[in-house]
C-alpha cells in the first residue's frame, strides 16, 4: 500500500502525543513541521480556556484540559503532557514536569502544585477534593471539600498511583507503582502499598 507523505507525518504526531519526550529529540527538519504544530494547539487551548502555557512546552492534541475563570492552569517551561489526559483547574505546573499517558488531575477549589522536574508516570490519579460521607442524604447530595494537593520538585510518581485530597509530598520523593497516597510524605522518602507507607530514603542508596 503506497502511503503519501502526510500519512508519515500524523504518524509521527501520534508517536509524539504518546511519547512526549521524543519532541525535544527531534531532528531540525522535524522540528520545522512540529513546531508549528505544537504553537496552534497551545494557541487554541490559550484562546479557550484559562491556561497560561510557558515555552517549549509539549501538548498533546488530545488533552482534556478544562480551566475555567476562577480555576486557571498554568504550564511551566518544557513541560510535556501525553495523550489521553484530563486537567481540571486550578492547577499550576512548574518547569520540565512530565505527565504520562492517561493521567487525571484535578484541582478541586484549592488546587493542585507541581513542583519542578517531576515526574508523573502512566495512570495516575490526582484529585484535590473529597465528597462527605454522613448517612442523613445520598453520596451525591453530600457536600464537597478541597485541601488542595502539593507535591515537590524532583518526585517520581509511578504508573497507576492515586493521590488524595490534602497530601503533601515532599523533594526528591518516590511513589511506588499502584500506592496509594492518603497521608503526607517526608522529602525523599520511598513509598508503596495501599495506603502507602514509607518503605525507605533515597539518601539511603
Amino acid at each position: 500500500m503506497a502511503l503519501a507523505p502526510e500519512d508519515y507525518r500524523a504518524q509521527h504526531q501520534r508517536r509524539l502525543a504518546w511519547m512526549p519526550w521524543l519532541y525535544y529529540r527531534l531532528k531540525p527538519k522535524h522540528r520545522a513541521w512540529a513546531e508549528p504544530w505544537q504553537a496552534e494547539i497551545q494557541a487554541r487551548l490559550a484562546a479557550l480556556e484559562t491556561v497560561t502555557i510557558e515555552p517549549d512546552c509539549f501538548i498533546a492534541p488530545d488533552l482534556a484540559l478544562f480551566a475555567e475563570p476562577g480555576r486557571p492552569v498554568y504550564i511551566g517551561r518544557q513541560t510535556m503532557i501525553a495523550a489521553g489526559c484530563f486537567l481540571h483547574g486550578p492547577i499550576h505546573i512548574e518547569g520540565e514536569v512530565s505527565i504520562n499517558h492517561g493521567c487525571s488531575l484535578d484541582g478541586g477549589r484549592a488546587g493542585i502544585r507541581i513542583g519542578e522536574q517531576t515526574r508523573i508516570a502512566h495512570g495516575v490519579t490526582i484529585y484535590a477534593f473529597n465528597h462527605g460521607m454522613a448517612l442523613d442524604k445520598p453520596l451525591y447530595q453530600q457536600a464537597v471539600s478541597s485541601k488542595g494537593v502539593t507535591i515537590g520538585k524532583d518526585v517520581w510518581i509511578g504508573a497507576r498511583a492515586g493521590i488524595v485530597d490534602g497530601v503533601s509530598i515532599g523533594d526528591h520523593a518516590i511513589i511506588g507503582m499502584g500506592a496509594v497516597v492518603t497521608r503526607d510524605v517526608p522529602a525523599y522518602a520511598k513509598v508503596a502499598g495501599s495506603p502507602a507507607r514509607i518503605i525507605g530514603d533515597r539518601r539511603d542508596d
